[in-house]
């Protein structure tokens, strides 16, 4: 299933309910955007290779790979955004997802126009001209434009999702950035005190720049008021 001009955002949908995959790809279609559709996770890994789709909403329950796993493999080569479906209830999804580098997550029963508002948030996200000047931190480099990463002259991978993280702190290096604004950023919603998709993030961010999980110097947790990317650890 296909619809493609050469404006068009490509949208790939992994869902292997041909009905609800129907409907999802029928509805953004119908708001503009190219669609191809996938059933199978083995499929769809290869696919995401081959088509360099511009977002990927990808299903946890498949048939061939799951979910998680796509995603998981899907990070050694793809930096663009990936918003995962999860079952209502399964928390532990949503923290699976985001620690196989998911950008966002989104529970069924999916709500059209929820899905649509966190697909364009997710696609601002990577065409953010205000974010657009180099960030350079000791030895850390970021560049928005390009959206690559260096520290100390090494090329670090990082999702979509992670390094719209790490520029946001970045950008108010030496000063704390609280969760609630930090989710509002990042994935427009309100912090309702319970939302874990941040510091499963920052954790992944720590583990890629080298800081100390125990002690981190880094990106340090201010109690109280959130996370602080400190200017003199680079």
């Amino acid at each position: 299933m296909k619809q493609t001009t050469e404006e068009q955002v490509h949208i790939m949908l992994v869902e292997d309910d041909e009905s609800l995959a129907a409907w999802i790809a029928d509805y953004l279609i119908a708001n503009d955007f190219m669609v191809s559709v996938a059933t199978r996770g083995d499929e769809a890994l290869e696919l995401i290779k081959i088509d360099e789709p511009d977002l990927v909403v990808l299903d946890v329950m498949l048939p061939g790979l799951d979910g998680l796993t796509v995603c998981k493999k899907a990070r050694a080569f793809y930096t663009r955004p990936i918003l995962m479906l999860t079952a209502q209830s399964e928390d532990d999804d949503e923290i699976l997802g985001l620690d196989s580098g998911a950008d966002d997550f989104l529970a069924k029963p999916v709500k059209p126009k929820v899905l649509l508002a966190r697909i364009k948030a997710l696609l601002r996200r990577g065409t953010n001209d205000d974010a657009s000047h180099i960030i350079r931190i000791g030895g850390l480099f970021i560049d928005p434009s390009s959206r690559t990463l260096t520290l100390n002259d090494s090329d670090i991978a990082l999702s979509s999702h992670e390094f719209d993280l790490l520029t946001l702190l970045a950008s108010q290096a030496g000063s704390a950035v609280s969760r609630e604004k930090l989710l509002s950023q990042m994935r427009g919603i309100e912090y309702d005190g319970l939302d874990r998709s941040i510091d499963i993030s920052i954790s992944r961010l720590r583990k890629k720049l080298g800081d100390a999980a125990s002690s981190p110097e880094r990106i340090k947790t201010i109690r109280g008021k959130g996370y602080l990317l400190a200017l003199d650890a680079w």
